[in-house]
């Protein structure tokens, strides 16, 4: 996940419209078969945060897609509905960004952002006393 994804000539890539948890257009966007939904977030000044670089290991990269767009995505595997439990205002159509990859279908998704994250590891610590 380190550098960037190679962006497209205008007008030959696959859009990807980013909305807030309110439904305000952020930003869209033209990518490539094969970028992920964290990678083009990253590339493109979105704020989706992927603490754990795309390791299936949390939930701060959670997004909620429509319904004909998430019913073209592979099922998610036993990794990612374990930490799409822990992510903050779970949905039915909530998959994890690291996991979306563009394909020709999704041409035109709208991706939601979550109203807040929940990373475990900073959110879940305990202070010690020193």
């Amino acid at each position: 996940m380190h550098g960037g994804i190679n962006r497209p000539e205008p007008g030959t890539g696959l859009k990807v419209h980013f909305k807030d948890s309110k439904g305000n257009h952020i930003k869209t966007v033209e990518v490539n078969e094969g970028d992920s939904i964290l990678e083009i977030a990253h590339e493109y000044d979105i704020d989706l945060e992927g603490a754990c670089e795309a390791s299936l290991a949390c939930s701060t990269c959670h997004v909620i897609l429509p319904p004909e767009y998430y019913d073209l995505l592979p099922e998610p595997g036993d990794d990612e509905n374990d930490m799409l439990d822990m992510a903050f205002g779970l949905t039915d159509t909530s998959r994890l960004g690291c996991q979306v990859i563009m394909k020709k279908e999704l041409d035109d998704i709208i991706v939601t952002l979550p109203a807040a994250t929940r990373n475990m590891y900073v959110d879940g610590a305990k202070p010690t006393t020193h």
